[in-house]
């Protein structure tokens, strides 16, 4: 995980297309936010096995 705010957003920039709204990139550095507060959970320990979310959920296999 990169710590390289400015850079990993200038990152993100150029690989946007050509075409991209202010709307797109939002939504890119929201999932980016998403997914790096899901890696820093799972390197906390704060995971919950797949076995568990199916029982939550009541899921059958």
């Amino acid at each position: 995980m990169n710590n390289n705010v400015k850079h990993d957003a200038e990152q993100l920039v150029r690989d946007l297309s050509e075409h991209a709204s202010w709307d797109d990139l939002m939504y890119e550095i929201y999932v980016r936010q998403q997914i790096e507060r899901g890696l820093q959970a799972a390197d906390a320990g704060r995971v919950v096995s797949h076995e568990e979310v199916k029982r939550r959920f009541a899921l059958r296999p």
